[in-house]
This record gives C-alpha cells, sequence and structure tokens, in this order.
C-alpha cells in the first residue's frame, strides 16, 4: 500500500509539472505595450506583463510622430512588421509606421509622415563602455532603443504581426 501511495503522489506530481508547463508554454508574447512617459515597455499575453524592460525614445519623445525628422516617437496601435538582422544598430524590429491615418495627417500638413520605426539595440560602432551612459537619455531619430542584452531577448519572444500599442 505504501509503494502504491508513493507511485500515486509520483504520478500526480508529474502530471502537474506537465500541466504547469504547458500552461507556461501557452503564455506567448501575443502584444506590445509602449508607455513612453514611463520609458517603459512591456511584452504581454493579453493583459498580462511577461517582460519589462528600460526604454529610450526619438530625442523629442513627447508627443505623436507628425514628420520625418520631428525626433518624436509615434504613439498609436501598430505591429511588428519585419526584422533586420543586419541592422546597424544591434538586431531591429520595424513597426509599421506610418499607417493609413499618419499618412493622411502628413499629407494634408504637406510633409512627409517618415518610416524606419523600430525597436532596435545600441548602434554597432559603440564602444561598450558608453551603452549604460546611452540607456539614460533620449537619443534615437523617433525609435525605441533597448539595451542589445535586452533587444537580443525580445527578438526570439516577438513574432511578427504582434501587435504593439505605444502609449504617451
Amino acid at each position: 500500500m505504501k509503494s502504491f501511495i508513493l507511485v500515486f503522489i509520483s504520478f500526480f506530481m508529474l502530471v502537474t509539472a506537465i500541466a504547469v508547463n504547458a500552461s507556461e508554454q501557452q503564455m506567448s508574447v501575443n502584444n506590445i505595450l509602449v508607455e513612453k512617459n514611463q520609458r517603459k515597455m512591456y511584452l504581454r499575453h493579453n493583459d498580462e506583463i511577461l517582460y519589462s524592460y528600460d526604454i529610450a525614445l526619438g530625442s523629442d519623445p513627447v508627443g505623436h510622430k507628425k514628420q520625418e525628422g520631428d525626433g518624436k516617437t509615434p504613439e498609436g496601435k501598430y505591429v511588428i512588421s519585419g526584422r533586420n538582422p543586419t541592422s546597424k544598430y544591434h538586431l531591429s524590429l520595424r513597426i509599421s509606421y506610418p499607417n493609413a491615418r499618419d499618412i493622411e495627417v502628413a499629407k494634408q500638413n504637406k510633409v512627409s509622415p517618415g518610416g524606419d520605426i523600430m525597436i532596435h539595440g545600441l548602434p554597432n560602432r559603440l564602444p561598450s563602455f558608453l551603452h549604460q551612459f546611452l540607456q539614460k537619455k533620449d537619443w534615437t531619430a523617433g525609435c525605441i532603443a533597448v539595451s542589445n542584452k535586452d533587444i537580443e531577448e525580445i527578438w526570439d519572444l516577438v513574432a511578427d504581426g504582434t501587435a504593439i500599442f505605444i502609449k504617451p
């Protein structure tokens, strides 16, 4: 009887471990939330935060990007629309800016909306002793920058087509 109980407990623990592992695998990243004012990016499954990152933004980050060269990071709903493993920044994920609304507003204002908005790492030619300094200030042309270690993790966790919500 004692051995039956031990076998039963072992079986129960194995089934529980398999169920927990399956549940964790189902918690894949299905959206990204960027809180510009907090300088934070969250990889989420629905509303549950799975990963959190410190970010740097465009050189003039307050407000929505309206035109090329304004130094602003866009705000709104976009998707990850591609990736560049040979970026001049350590890996980059393309954000689908500009969308139809962005293009229309720029057209009305007779300006270019810009483009090439990415989530990326640090410049490839930047000496490593400057990495921490650069992460503490907004320096991009409108992109979302993270550390090289973080972009490697994000690269593996985020699929093309993933929704990204960029809030003020």
